[in-house]
């Protein structure tokens, strides 16, 4: 029903914002993480929404980009996984986080959600990791990372997975075996693929 809004921030709660769009205030559920990139209210903000429609409810929510909106979205499409669960998703993991947590099937890491368990963090996984495909990840994390002047440890972790994968290996495993590699200044793909193959043999 709405694609965004633009207008004045008035309210911040512990996870909704009041925003007020030509005299009209808006309730707006958010992930509790957003919160920390307002700088106040009185700011004037653009916020991309979805409206959640049930027989006994009718809900707004809100996230600061299409890619955090499209995300909250596949997750809705998982059997168990309402907008509050989402939500308590979209609060611990970045959408980027949740992608290379989905793909490389790390249920642990997902659980940590509020109200998700383990089972459910699996579930998600099954239902999920065939809609996300690996090499698109990473491009979309480069992007942003990029944006935030840190594209380093994407590319070396991109090279490096990729370079696994050529060798035979899952996009799963080579995903999680990349991941416990810990970067450093300086650090090449070669040396991070060494490292990689050595927590193989933990895997």
């Amino acid at each position: 029903m709405y694609s965004y809004m633009k207008g004045e921030l008035v309210e911040i709660q512990e996870d909704t914002i009041v925003l007020e769009v030509n005299n009209i205030g808006y309730n707006i559920h958010i992930p509790a993480s957003m919160i920390d990139k307002f700088s106040g209210t009185g700011q004037d903000i653009k916020i991309y929404t979805y409206f959640h429609v049930k027989e006994d409810s009718m809900k707004l929510y809100g996230f600061l980009s299409r890619d955090d909106i499209k995300i909250f979205k596949l997750l809705l499409g998982v059997n168990g996984i309402g907008p509050k669960g989402a939500l308590a998703i979209l609060t611990v993991m970045t959408p980027d986080d949740l992608r290379f947590a989905i793909l490389g099937e790390d249920a642990k890491t997902i659980a940590k959600a509020p109200g998700i368990g383990t089972k459910t963090a699996q579930r998600l996984i099954l239902e999920l990791k065939d809609k996300l495909d690996l090499e698109e990840a990473f491009e979309v994390k480069l992007m942003h990372s990029s944006e935030e002047a840190g594209g380093f440890d994407t590319s070396i972790k991109n090279e490096a997975v990729q370079a696994l994968a050529a060798l035979g290996y899952s996009s799963a495993e080579a995903l999680k075996a990349v991941n416990a590699v810990e970067l450093t200044e300086g650090i090449t793909v070669e040396e991070v693929l060494k490292a990689a193959l050595k927590q193989m043999a933990f895997l």
